[in-house]
């Protein structure tokens, strides 16, 4: 038989038990902490982490302010680890207080973490990440941090139905179940083992663990057998059938008072089984499930007062005690017919005010359903979450009160769900009108319409007479048209709705455009060369490459190019084809507004020394000193800075000098140098 001993009374007062929270006991009898799971509807709502003694007694409480938090562990010098969902981990001392943080890598950052488990070893306190992308990271002592990444499992197609942490050859390594496989990885290799004398029986594992020793290891299979054995799995201890095939809550390793023999508990929901090296179990049925239907049978009978005292009596949890009595009083409560909507609204918001947990849409909902609709609504005032208020707003037909409370809650996808509802419920008409009433809404449905739905986008902007929009509109649609006709249609159309808003910049830009357009392919039938869709720039760089030198200088008139673009373009295009006799020409055309070192440079960029040379007499003083060494002129440089007792190119020119070569002219220029006044 296995016997249930009441050690101590915790002296925490858990409101919601241990539902939905994170929980982490450090080992050896340490401290406890507890994180409530993080909302993921209402990222805003801020968890409180709590840390109590191994009796229950408060040691710490803060409300969490980082990121999702995906596990908790201790370390063995009792600090606690809180790994978040983006691989950092920060680290607490048992009385709250932050000590530091570290990460996990950049890849564990944008894979994002999947499963996470902590784990003593000889070396220290150790983390291992299954990352997104279903590679495992490894950092064996936090305290000296070195990332290992493991070697892929071969045919990983998702989450392993389990894995966890073994301490073997002195190094730490994984051991992965994948459907029928297991495989051991360690810092270079991925290994497939097989358990000796495993139950043919067995499909997969679904469940293992590992002593705390590391010497011996369990595996669930999903047959109902456990495996028992050494860790390195060479050798069975023992297997024996659970008779029992679902996956269970937890699974630990244990030694029985009185035996030397190692054990395995399994836990699942009512039941508790001690597994050794025996063919026989001890099971252990627990008794709150007979707690429960005893409430649940005073609750049918609607003996409430006498329910809740005995919760209370026998301290069950809140969440499973006296909230779910007062949810069920509440569900009576509202079908009763005798008593106004005001009068059971206010009895009920007054008898669950301190109740953790409470559902108030439930107990809406089952007004609703007997025929009371606005006392479904003054309940629903209480609910504090709008996910579970708009709903049954919906339902009831409440549309306007639903859109709006989705956009008091802040939640986006939210609103988006009963903007889509309303959508398809109501008339098209009526839907524009609700949504022009709630700007919010109206903006995201816009933003909705931009991805999905051109068309009702432009019916919107049309029935608000913004011809701003109307206009960009038509811009971006003109660009997913391959008829040239139909772009210019929908420009022109552009042009009159920016024209309507007294936008004549836009107005002029677009009408410009079609002009481009319009030129780009008469020059196409013409020259049969593609240009339809280019720039302005880009137009012009291809006939001038093409040689089209008579067109290139109408589309620089037409469109007003400012001189220098121009110049730039057409000195870039001409050295591009290594015509140099027209980029002579072009010098000569009249006075380069980017002046003539650009000549030279392009020259040389070239590789044509040549022609550069030509230039460099037409070169602006100031620059003379920079184009005569572009052309490996340093006599001509010298000249120059001389000329211009600048002290900077005179040094510049010495720089370039020889000292064994151009002797004479060093002595010249430092001479000259010695002359420049001094600023």
């Amino acid at each position: 038989c296995f016997c249930y001993i009441e050690l101590y009374e915790m002296g925490w007062n858990l409101k919601d038990g241990l539902r939905d929270c994170l929980v982490a006991a450090a080992p050896y009898g340490g401290p406890i902490a507890l994180l409530k799971a993080h909302n993921r509807r209402s990222p805003s709502a801020r968890p409180q982490l709590e840390i109590f003694s191994s009796s229950g007694l408060p040691l710490a409480s803060f409300p969490w302010k980082s990121g999702m938090v995906k596990q908790l562990g201790w370390t063995v010098s009792d600090d606690l680890l809180c790994v978040q969902e983006d691989g950092t981990v920060l680290v607490y001392d048992l009385l709250g207080g932050f000590k530091r943080h570290f990460s996990m890598g950049n890849e564990v950052s944008q894979s994002q973490v999947l499963e996470t488990k902590i784990f003593h070893s000889p070396y220290g306190t150790g983390v291992a990440i299954l990352t997104g992308a279903l590679r495992f990271t490894l950092a064996t002592n936090i305290d000296d941090i070195k990332l290992r990444r493991l070697p892929e499992v071969p045919g990983l197609q998702g989450a392993p139905s389990c894995w966890a942490v073994l301490t073997q050859d002195r190094q730490s390594k994984v051991l992965v179940a994948s459907g029928p496989h297991l495989f051991i990885l360690d810092n270079t290799a991925c290994t497939p083992v097989t358990p000796p004398g495993l139950s043919p029986q067995a499909s997969s594992i679904v469940h293992m663990c590992v002593s705390f020793s590391y010497k011996y290891l369990a595996l669930l299979t999903d047959s109902g057998h456990v495996w028992m054995g050494t860790s390195n799995l060479k050798e069975k201890l023992s297997e024996v059938d659970t008779k029992i095939k679902g996956s269970p809550k937890q699974m630990a390793w244990c030694r029985r008072p009185k035996s030397q023999q190692p054990s395995a508990v399994v836990m699942w929901d009512g039941l508790l089984l001690v597994v050794g090296e025996c063919k026989e179990t001890i099971q252990y049925h627990l008794e709150d499930d007979s707690i429960l239907v005893l409430i649940d049978r005073l609750v049918y009978r609607k003996l409430y007062l006498l329910a809740i005292e005995v919760c209370r009596y026998l301290k069950t949890p809140e969440y499973q005690g006296v909230s779910r009595v007062l949810k069920h009083w509440a569900c009576y409560k509202v079908q009763q017919k005798e008593e106004s909507d005001e009068v059971i609204a206010k009895a009920v918001s007054v008898k669950l005010a301190d109740a953790a947990g409470i559902s108030y849409s439930e107990i809406a909902t089952k007004a609703y359903e007997s025929g009371r609709t606005e006392l479904a609504i003054k309940l629903l005032e209480f609910e504090p979450r709008s996910g579970e208020q708009v709903p049954l707003l919906l339902k009831m037909k409440k549309s306007p009160l639903a859109l709006s409370k989705a956009i008091e809650s802040g939640d986006t996808d939210l609103v988006y769900t009963v903007v889509m509802y309303l959508k398809n419920e109501l008339n098209r008409g009526d839907f524009f009108m609700m949504l022009r009433n709630q700007p919010v809404a109206l903006s995201l449905y816009k933003q909705f319409c931009k991805h999905q739905e051109q068309e009702t986008l432009k019916d919107l902007f049309n029935q608000d007479d913004d011809h701003e929009e109307l206009g960009n509109f038509y811009v971006k649609a003109s660009y997913k048209e391959q008829r040239l006709e139909a772009r210019i249609a929908h420009l022109q159309s552009a042009v009159d709705e920016y024209y309507k808003a007294k936008n004549e910049f836009s107005a002029k830009t677009t009408e410009d455009e079609m002009r481009l357009l319009r030129f780009q392919r008469k020059l196409e039938e013409e020259k049969d060369e593609q240009l339809v869709g280019f720039s302005l720039q880009d137009t012009m760089t291809t006939l001038l490459s093409v040689g089209l030198h008579k067109h290139a200088e109408q589309l620089y008139k037409d469109f007003r190019m400012p001189d220098k673009r121009f110049w730039w373009l057409k000195l870039k295009a001409l050295a591009e084809k290594e015509d140099w006799e027209e980029l002579e020409k072009f010098s000569k055309s009249k006075k380069s507004p980017i002046g003539y070192l650009p000549f030279v440079e392009v020259c040389i960029k070239h590789h044509n020394k040549c022609e550069a040379r030509k230039y460099v007499a037409k070169v602006s003083p100031e620059q003379k000193v920079k184009a005569h060494l572009a052309v490996g002129d340093v006599e001509g440089a010298a000249e120059a800075a001389i000329e211009r007792r600048n002290e900077s190119e005179i040094s510049t020119v010495l720089s370039r000098c020889s000292a064994t070569t151009d002797h004479l002219l060093v002595e010249r220029l430092n001479r000259a140098k010695a002359t420049v006044p001094k600023k």
